[in-house]
């Protein structure tokens, strides 16, 4: 291994290291070791400069869509654009398990449209977990399959994995990425939902076999409009807790919807990037339901700590990415390790990998698995002749569904359903890495690689 390589191992295992444990903020991993490691490498800071402007280039409308795409859909969520159809599906269940399961994993696809795992927790544990309780259902099962819409949700391009992705790969618009595994999302929604009725049938049977031995008594009709509406209620409390008020009026939701498809019909026509799009969808929503300059700066500013924690850890991205690759560490490394490689695995490395999504994935940061370990796995997997994208699709199809230990968003889910971390995972661990081999699999059958 020649010095390059060894510097870039070197920085990516760090960088790796301080991610998983923990001990700083990724924006400090991500600028910091690089910086360190180029200079001791001997190059100068007129080098870091250029690697800087390089990455930089990279990153930049990736973090300009983060932005706005999260603000955008934040707003949309204080104007109760969902509230309606949220509560028409807990009315939907009428008490029947296998429903509740059913309508469980489509709550929690429409409450992760703004991409924010935190969100998806927030919509649907509280909102359903009344219902869970009320017909002895394990709130283990409510946060896995809350989980697993959030993980087939998660590739679109404001959600995080792809947006990380087309940052490594250079892509300027994360929505080219997106496009051809639209056609994947939309099957793997009815996969979650067979498997939620496979699940809601077993949790049914553990019912059953408890009220036999007599540990529980069966629940009766449940009053699953009462519990609807209580959901409608909460949330309009929080609304109206909010320091900033909605306009209201019965026909701003439909104008928020329309604006909302619009937004989207712009990206998926390719009419506007992503970024573009947002900012102009955020322009129009703010003003159509907030009064003053005052109440719409406050609900921008409200939104401000997400969006500004997802761009920035991106831009810090940039520098660490231009530092590895414009200075032909991740190359030489790359090379290091196809070089002492098995023949026979290195051809198929990527898929080695997306097999192990979901185990890396718990053990692991977003970050460090997509700008750790896949660039990486897409240098050595491209050596064989691998397209980039088939590395890409492989390792996000084989991880998005799982939440791992050091994500807030997981432990923010923990906490609203009342379980236990270690519990849960071992409760869940191979549904979540089933599922996500189902989904390897359907990429391939629908032919995204």
């Amino acid at each position: 291994m020649d010095n390059l390589a060894l510097f870039g191992f070197l920085i990516i295992l760090v960088v790796i290291l301080l991610l998983l444990t923990g001990k700083v903020n990724p924006i400090v991993a991500m600028v910091l070791v690089p910086v360190i490691g180029a200079l001791v490498a001997g190059f100068g800071f007129e080098d870091i400069t250029e690697f800087f402007n390089s990455g930089m280039g990279q990153v930049m409308d990736v973090a300009i869509m983060f932005i706005f795409a999260i603000t955008f859909f934040g707003i949309m969520n204080d104007v109760g654009l969902f509230r309606p159809l949220i509560r028409r599906l807990i009315l939907l269940t009428r008490g029947n398990v296998i429903i509740v399961a059913i309508v469980t994993i489509i709550v929690g696809a429409i409450a992760h449209l703004d991409g924010a795992g935190a969100t998806t927790y927030l919509l649907t544990v509280p909102a359903l977990l009344g219902l869970y309780k009320a017909l002895n259902m394990s709130p283990y099962l409510l946060l896995m399959l809350a989980t697993f819409s959030l993980g087939f949700m998660n590739v679109a391009p404001w959600g995080g994995p792809v947006g990380r992705i087309a940052s490594v790969l250079g892509y300027d618009n994360p929505a080219e990425l997106w496009f051809p595994i639209i056609p994947w999302q939309i099957s793997m929604l009815f996969v979650g939902i067979g498997i939620a009725a496979l699940l809601g049938w077993l949790e049914q049977r553990r019912i059953n076999k408890k009220a036999e031995r007599g540990e529980i008594e069966l629940t009766g009709d449940i009053n699953a409009k009462a519990l609807a509406d209580d959901f409608y209620e909460n949330s309009l409390k929080k609304e109206q807790e909010a320091e900033e008020k909605p306009r209201q009026h019965g026909a701003l939701i439909w104008v928020n919807a329309l604006v909302l498809v619009g937004v989207l019909l712009l990206m998926l026509l390719d009419v506007a990037p992503p970024g573009l799009a947002f900012m102009i969808g955020l322009a129009i929503v703010l003003p159509l339901n907030y009064r003053t300059p005052n109440e719409q700066l406050g609900r921008v500013r409200a939104h401000a700590a997400s969006a500004l924690m997802m761009a920035s850890i991106i831009l810090a991205a940039g520098l660490f990415l231009g530092v590895i690759t414009e200075s032909n560490m991740l190359d030489e490394f790359a090379l290091s390790i196809v070089n002492v490689l098995p023949e026979a695995i290195g051809p198929y490395i990527h898929i080695v990998v997306a097999f192990f999504g979901i185990p890396l994935d718990i053990i692991m940061s977003t970050d460090a698995y997509y700008f750790g370990i896949f660039p990486i796995v897409e240098s050595i997997a491209s050596t064989y002749g691998v397209a980039s994208e088939t590395t890409a699709y492989m390792m996000l199809f084989g991880s998005t569904i799982s939440q791992g230990f050091l994500s807030p968003a997981l432990w923010l889910g923990v906490g609203l359903a009342g379980v236990e971390i270690g519990k849960f995972i071992r409760y869940a661990f191979f549904w979540f890495w089933g599922f996500a081999l189902i989904g390897l699999l359907l990429g391939a059958v629908i032919g995204v690689y």
